[in-house]
Order: C-alpha cells, then structure tokens, then sequence
C-alpha cells in the first residue's frame, strides 16, 4: 500500500490545482531559459548569415554590431588581395523604420553585392538579387510577401525572395538589398538636408562609396588568424575572426539581458523552493493526526518520510510536465524567438527534483516531530 498515493486520491482536487499553479510558475521559469536562448540565436543568426572566416571594420571599432564602423568601399579589394583570402563582399547595416499597409515597420536592412560573400544563408522563396537594382530579399516574419512592393527612403523595392529565422540582435526582421541601394538609403540626404548643406557650401549630397564592414573567406588550408593578423597590420585596419566576432555580440550586445533573465530565473526558482515547502507542510499538518496514528501502530520513520517526500517529488514533477507542455505548445506565439532545447528542460527537470527534496524538509521535521500519543486524542 502506497500511503502517498492513497492521500493524494484523498485530496485529488486540490493537489492537481495545487500542481498546475506551480506548472505555471516552472513554466516562466523555462520560458526565461528559451528566451535567452533565443536572444543568443537572433544576435548569432545574423553575425552567420553569410558563412565568413574573417571581418574587416574600421579601425578601433569592434565591427558594426557593437558600434559604428565605417570603410571605403575599395577596402574589399585590399582585402581579396591578401593571401589566403578566396572571396570577400562589403556589407552595410542599419535599422529603419517604414510605413507599410498602414503599420509601423521596423527593420534591419542589410546591403551586399550580388553575387558576392554577404548574402542570405538560404532563401526558401524566390530568387536572389539580380544586378538591377530595387530588389529586396526578406525574411517572412516581415510578412511580406513576393512580388510585394514597399517603400523605402523615398525608393520603391520589389520582394523577390524570402528567408527564414533572420533576426537581428533587437529582434528585428531582416531585408537584404543591393549594396548600391543600401548606399543610398544609409548615406544619401534627403531633398530638404541636402539643400541646407548645399547653401553652406560645395559639399558632396550624392551617397558616398562607403560600407560599414568587408568580409572575407579563407582557404581551408589557411590559419585565418594568419589572415586577420596581416588585415591589422598591412591595411591599418581592425580585423576579427568569426568566433571573436560572435564572442563580441554575446557578451556584449546580449550580456545585460543574459544577467537580468539569470538573476529573474534565480528568484523564480527560490519562490518556487518557498511555493512547495509551504504547500508540503500545510499538506503534513493537515495529516497529523494520521501520522501519530501510523507511529502509533508501529511504522518506522522511514516509511512516513517517504511519504512526505514521494508527494513533494509529484507535485514538483507534475508541475515541471505541466509549465514544460504549456510553453512548448505557446513558444511560437512569443513575440520574440524562444527556443527550447532538451539538455535545458533536462537540466530543470534535474533543479526541480532537488528542489523538491529540499523543500520537504520542513514537512519531514514536523511529521518526526508528531507524539504518537496524539493519536489518541479527541
């Protein structure tokens, strides 16, 4: 006979709401964990979008996900000159916001040459840029759609591809352009700017012939920190590799978030240790009187702690299966990417258990602390 067993079809009701309440509660505490995750992934997805070795920014930058960074546009050809490079493509980045269907559109607009290194991983709709120009790749959460028109910066694009799962750091969608457009876009004035800095003298209104950073690929019979080392030295410019790059957005784009969402998952999880050891004490207290009965007629302590922990252990995992199903089944409605791997749900489901143990605690002191004698009493 299974003593936890039979009290919790005793108290059915309430020990499944009880559980379902802490499901929920376990289930921020995993969605906090996918929403890192998803931060680290948004950051990385665009950083390894086009499957470069080496990037070139400009001096005393750290690339242009961290701050500015702006290079002549001849600089991809210094570049592909250097030894062991195979290919390289200048890009551009910037953030925008339009107006389109009547909604704010926020955006992440990348430039690159046709052709060249800096494009899309996979376009899953569509084709690539052409060499005209007013072409645009984007990713679906835009919700545009091909052949769709929208304005940007004063010029009309057509969609002629889509993507998926290219984000930036912020959580915006991407559009791919031409690098001649995103020129224009990034750099050019607008009619009334270009006429108050044309009034102040000869200056240059057109978009100039400059890029926010080169990358490059490296022959795999290459050490691309060979490469990057004779980027820094011969060209006077800053250069990193792909794993410096990433180490960059993730601990500096993506490190305030990484330390708030420790620091609410940390207190999540302490309420919770706090949550089960006052449910499984009120949950022992209620039974007191059937614990003096059971040292009464001779069961040994094991048998009533065993009892007390065997009730905390299901409550815990009922409510681990319970949070763990709710986010799986909500996670795509987030607004931003939250992303579940198991070694995480593992690792929590491990942290509940433990929780668990300690929390009965309180519960087991009091049921050892129980006079059998009090079974006799009115």
């Amino acid at each position: 006979m299974n003593l936890a067993i039979r009290d919790i079809r005793h108290n059915l009701g309430r020990f499944l709401l009880t559980s379902i309440g802490l499901g929920l509660l376990l289930g921020v505490v995993l969605s906090m964990i996918g929403i890192y995750r998803g931060l680290v992934a948004d950051a990385l997805s665009l950083v390894r979008g086009p499957g470069a070795d080496l990037w070139v920014v400009e001096t005393g930058t750290r690339g242009p996900f961290a701050e500015g960074s702006r290079i002549p546009g001849d600089t991809r050809e210094a570049v592909a000159r250097l030894a062991g490079v195979t290919e390289a493509g200048s890009m551009t980045f910037q953030s925008l916001e339009a107006l389109h269907r009547g909604r704010k559109l926020r955006l992440q607009v990348v430039g690159h040459e046709p052709d060249r290194l800096g494009g899309p991983a996979v376009i899953t709709e569509g084709r690539g840029l052409a060499r005209g120009r007013f072409e645009l790749i984007a990713d679906v959460k835009t919700g545009l759609v091909l052949g769709e028109r929208i304005a940007l910066g004063g010029d009309v694009f057509t969609v002629v591809g889509l993507t998926r799962g290219a984000v930036s750091s912020s959580g915006d969608p991407v559009v791919w352009m031409s690098l001649r457009d995103s020129q224009v876009l990034q750099f050019r004035l607008s009619p009334a700017p270009a006429r108050r800095e044309a009034a102040r003298g000869p200056v240059a209104t057109g978009a100039p012939d400059t890029v926010n950073a080169v990358v490059a690929r490296v022959a795999a019979n290459v050490p691309v920190e060979s490469v990057t080392e004779a980027a820094r030295r011969w060209k006077h410019l800053a250069a990193m590799t792909q794993d410096e790059q990433e180490t960059i957005l993730t601990r500096s784009v993506v490190e305030k978030a990484r330390q708030q969402i420790g620091l609410f998952t940390t207190v999540l999880l302490t309420v919770s240790t706090v949550i089960i050891a006052l449910i499984i004490y009120t949950m022992t207290m209620d039974k007191l009187k059937e614990i003096a009965t059971l040292k009464l007629i001779g069961a040994p302590d094991g048998r009533i702690v065993g009892l007390i922990l065997q009730q905390a252990l299901a409550l815990g995992l009922i409510g681990f299966s319970a949070g763990a199903t709710l986010i799986t089944l909500v996670k795509d409605h987030f607004p931003r990417r939250v992303v579940m791997l198991p070694e995480d749900a593992m690792a929590l489901g491990v942290i509940v258990v433990v929780v668990c143990v300690l929390a009965s605690g309180l519960g087991v002191r009091l049921a050892l602390k129980v006079d059998p004698a009090t079974a006799l009493g009115s």
